[in-house]
C-alpha cells in the first residue's frame, strides 16, 4: 500500500483483520480510557480543554500529566520539551486508527523564514521528555514525493524520540522515508525506548536512530514505490548506535510484511553519521516472521563508503519466512542459543532502575 493523505487514516486496517500489527481492541474497552485526576482532554469538535495538541502540551502542569485524545485528525507540529517528563498522551478510544496527529513537512521543505527544515525539523512530532508514553496514537507524515519532483531532501520524520524511559503501546507510525526515528538528546546520552503492539510503515530507512529500542510484537510495512523500477526500493532498519552503547535496536517476536515485490527491501542497513564518525550500529532480529518483501539473499546493504556493514553489530536469531531463508551464513549472521539469552527487552531497558514498561501501568518501579 502506498501512503496517501486520504489513507492515512486506515493505514494498517488490513493488518489488522489478518492479526497483525494493531487490532481494534475489543468492543467494552473502546470507551474506557481512565486518565485519571486531573488529565487535559483535547477534542478537534471543541468539547475538551484544547482543540490542539500543542495546546494541551504547553499548558500541562508538571510533571506526570495525561493528555487525552478524542477520535480525530489533529494537523499541526508538536513538540514535548522535556519540562513534561512523565506525559501520557492517551487516545481515547484505545484504537490508534481513531486518533491520527499528521503533518507533511520534508527534510528538503522551505521554511517561511528561509533554509530548509532538515530531516529532525521534518518531523510531525518531537518528544525529548523523560518517561513519556503513548497508547493508541498514530503519528504520521504525509508529505509524498510525487507531490515535488524538485524537492532532493525527502526524509519525513512522523516522530523523533529523545527522551529516556519512552514507550509505546499499540501505536502507528506512518510515513514514507525515515518515518520512527528513535533518537537521544545527544551521542553522549543513552536512551531507552519500548514500543509494544505498533505497526509501522514506510520505505527508506523507515526506522532508524542510536536509541536503545525494543520493538516487542510489532508490524512492519514496506510500502510499493512507483518511482522505482529496480530493487532494492528501500531498508527497514537504520540503526546510528554509538561505540559505548551495548545495545540497539532489538526486533523481538515482530512481522515484517510487504507491498512491493518479492525480495525488494532489505533488512537493514547500517548508519554511521557525519557528526558520529565511530558509531557502531547494532540491530538483532529475532523470533520473528520475515516476510518474502525482505531480500533473503543479501538482507543487508551499506549506506556509506567506507563501512560496511560487516563491521557492524547485526544479527538474528530464530527467525522464520521467506526473507528469513538462509541462503549464505557469511550473508546473515546468526546468534548461538548461549548469545541469544543475553538479547532480551529485560537486558536492553531494565537497567539499575529496573524499568519494565511492558509490565501493567502502575505495576512495579517502572510501572509509570
Amino acid at each position: 500500500m502506498t501512503l496517501t493523505r486520504r489513507s492515512v487514516l486506515t493505514a494498517g486496517t488490513a493488518a489488522a483483520a489478518l492479526g497483525l500489527g494493531v487490532a481494534r481492541p475489543p468492543a467494552a474497552h473502546a470507551r474506557t480510557a481512565r486518565p485519571g485526576r486531573g488529565a487535559l482532554y483535547v477534542s478537534p469538535g471543541g468539547r475538551g480543554d484544547f482543540t490542539s495538541v500543542q495546546d494541551a502540551v504547553d499548558a500541562v502542569p508538571g510533571a506526570d500529566a495525561t493528555i487525552v485524545l478524542a477520535p480525530g485528525t489533529y494537523r499541526e507540529k508538536v513538540l514535548i520539551t522535556g519540562a513534561a517528563a512523565g506525559l501520557t498522551l492517551l487516545g481515547a478510544t484505545g484504537d490508534p486508527r481513531d486518533v491520527v496527529i499528521v503533518h507533511d513537512h520534508a527534510n528538503g521543505t522551505p521554511r517561511p523564514e528561509g533554509g530548509t527544515y532538515g530531516t529532525s525539523g521534518s518531523a510531525t512530532v518531537t518528544t525529548q521528555a523523560d518517561r513519556f508514553t503513548a497508547r493508541g496514537v498514530t503519528f504520521a507524515n504525509d508529505w509524498l514525493r510525487a507531490d515535488h519532483p524538485g524537492v532532493t531532501g525527502t526524509q519525513a520524520v512522523a516522530i523523533k524520540v529523545q527522551g529516556d524511559r519512552s514507550a509505546f503501546h499499540r501505536c502507528r507510525f506512518l510515513g514514507h522515508q525515515d518515518t520512527l526515528y528513535a533518537d537521544t538528546a545527544a551521542a553522549t546520552v543513552l536512551a531507552r525506548q519500548y514500543f509494544g503492539d505498533c505497526y509501522a510503515e514506510g520505505d527508506v530507512d523507515f526506522v532508524f536512530g542510536r536509541a536503545t529500542a525494543v520493538f516487542e510484537r510489532c508490524r512492519f510495512h514496506t510500502l510499493d514505490r512507483t518511482d522505482l523500477g529496480a530493487a532494492p526500493y528501500g531498508f527497514v532498519f537504520a540503526p546510528s548506535t554509538t561505540a559505548a552503547d551495548p545495545h540497539g535496536f532489538l526486533a523481538v517476536d515482530c512481522v515484517i510484511t510487504s507491498g512491493a515485490p518479492d525480495a525488494a527491501y532489505k533488512l537493514a542497513r547500517p548508519w554511521v553519521p557525519s557528526s558520529d564518525t565511530t558509531a557502531v550500529p547494532m540491530l538483532t532480529v529475532r523470533n520473528s516472521l520475515l516476510g518474502a518483501g525482505i531480500d533473503a539473499a543479501e538482507p543487508y546493504a551499506n549506506m556509506s563508503a567506507g563501512y560496511p556493514w560487516q563491521s557492524m553489530r547485526f544479527s538474528e536469531y530464530a527467525n522464520a519466512g521467506p526473507g528469513a531463508r538462509i541462503t549464505d551464513p557469511d550473508s546473515r549472521p546468526q546468534l548461538t542459543r548461549a548469545q541469544a539469552a543475553s538479547f532480551t527487552r529485560e537486558s536492553y531497558l531494565s537497567g539499575p532502575d529496573r524499568w519494565s514498561p511492558w509490565a501493567r501501568p502502575g505495576a512495579g518501579r517502572g510501572g509509570r
